[in-house]
């Protein structure tokens, strides 16, 4: 569907788009091949399309994928998807994705997300999927610019912070290639990236001590610019605290931004074992 046929489109339906819904439509064809391109699909993937809109990606992911479940909270275009692929392998879901996600549980073993996320809520949605026992295999997603310097950013960049960490706690950055606003209708008012996210082969973490990384993180990060150790300390012990950097090597006057997915995996470990309660025989 190119820009004229999504123009007319859109008149001959008389559909008003949203700007609060996010509906900036991705119209460029070669930039739709580009996405389905970095999925790697093959005939027996499933695939998780949120936020499909018209449905140009959508057509391509059925083309190259064994079943698509696509998750649209616009009423108005659920009808249109519902009458355009009619006779297609699409499962279609009329829904608000993060609220729907959040209800969960969702086993995602061998599924993909492949997606234009709306800006507003792609990185929440892009956390709540990280954070899945299980998540999908990989994650291609269309996204403003900065959330994904965010997503690509590593210890001491000024991008870095917890949606990084979150994110890659489970998950290997891959590609990226940016998007032009251009190739939108209409023209959002940022460029944006189209990123790839491939599920760590190996976790970091046991399943019992992601709670435990995901608190360490946002607690680190509440405040950039304060010492990570003086901020920690309202949820741990300071004698677990200072024995668990010392025995990591990590200054105690480090700030949060400076240390490593690893090391804030170690930490996690080390403040685990440190404040496990003791078992009697």
């Amino acid at each position: 569907m190119n820009l004229a046929e999504m123009r007319a489109l859109l008149v001959k339906r008389d559909l008003q788009l949203t700007k609060s819904l996010g509906q900036n439509f991705l119209h460029d064809g070669n930039q739709l091949r580009r996405i389905v391109a970095a999925a790697e699909l093959q005939p027996a993937d499933r695939v998780l399309e949120i936020g499909p809109g018209l449905g140009p990606l959508t057509e391509l992911l059925l083309a190259g994928a064994g079943e698509v479940l696509a998750i649209e909270k616009d009423g108005r275009l659920v009808d249109f998807l519902r009458e355009h692929f009619a006779a297609a392998n699409l499962k279609l879901r009329h829904d608000d994705a993060l609220a729907w996600l959040k209800g969960g549980p969702h086993d995602w073993r061998g599924w993909k997300l492949v997606a234009n996320l709306p800006y507003s809520v792609a990185s929440p949605i892009l956390v709540e999927l990280a954070l899945a026992r299980p998540g999908p295999d990989r994650m291609v997603a269309t996204l403003q610019y900065e959330v994904a310097q965010r997503l690509m950013a590593g210890a001491g960049d000024e991008d870095y912070g917890v949606l990084t960490l979150l994110v890659q706690l489970d998950y290997e950055p891959g590609g990226w290639f940016k998007i032009p606003a251009g190739c939108f209708f209409p023209a959002p008012e940022v460029d944006s990236a189209c990123v790839t996210l491939r599920r760590r082969a190996q976790p970091l973490l046991p399943d019992e001590q992601r709670p435990v990384f995901v608190k360490i993180v946002k607690r680190a990060f509440s405040q950039r610019r304060k010492m990570m150790l003086k901020l920690l300390k309202q949820d741990w012990p300071a004698d677990a605290l200072t024995s668990a950097l010392a025995d990591l090597n990590i200054s105690p006057l480090e700030r949060a931004e400076k240390l490593t997915l690893e090391q804030f995996a170690a930490l996690t470990r080390q403040l685990v074992a440190a404040t496990r309660p003791a078992t009697g025989v």
